[in-house]
């Protein structure tokens, strides 16, 4: 899919650094697309700076704009639905500082859903500015990791090797315990 899109960027490569932002607008509208396919084609075409700050400029403003999406039309709704729920209304209810810090936390957490912490700050009491904020300074080492395993990927040297060994190993594992239980 990567390289679909490099020669995609080759072909319209004025308009290449829209382009990948807009694709990450549209992944983080849609909430459950994975964008390191987008980051490993920023990388291959951009290089691995350049193509790393396209990413985390497309996905912080996927990011804000998936945000005021989710708030005008999931607030209402969501909020009464969920608030059976005593945790997840402390999570809707923090503001300022607190709210700044449970969303910086959440983003830095890699198991995390990044459509989930947008939903959940959209449909909260949180500001838009804190919620921009925390998750685009919360989005930087998760995407450092991810462009750095994803350069050591298409290169295929050690550090790669050693990665997809790994993500392999783990694949293996869950499939395992799965059929198992």
């Amino acid at each position: 899919m990567s390289e679909s899109l490099v020669t995609f960027f080759k072909e319209f490569s004025e308009w290449a650094i829209l382009i990948s932002i807009l694709l990450n607008v549209v992944i983080a509208i849609l909430g459950v697309v994975p964008s390191v396919f987008l980051t490993a084609a920023n990388i291959l075409f951009f290089g691995f700076w350049n193509g790393t700050l396209i990413s985390f400029i497309g996905e912080a403003v996927g990011a804000a704009v998936s945000f005021v999406l989710y708030r005008k039309g999931f607030k209402k709704v969501s909020r009464k639905k969920l608030g059976d729920y005593p945790q997840v209304v402390r999570l809707l209810e923090a503001k300022g500082k607190e709210a700044f810090i449970l969303i910086l936390s959440l983003r830095l957490l890699p198991f995390v859903p990044s459509g989930l912490v947008t939903f959940a700050g959209a449909i909260g009491a949180v500001s838009a500015g804190i919620f921009v904020a925390a998750s685009s300074i919360g989005k930087l080492p998760a995407l450092l990791l991810e462009a750095y395993s994803v350069y050591n990927v298409t290169e295929w040297n050690t550090e790669g090797k050693i990665i997809l060994s790994v993500i392999s190993a783990i694949g293996i594992y869950v499939i395992v315990k799965k059929v198992r239980s």
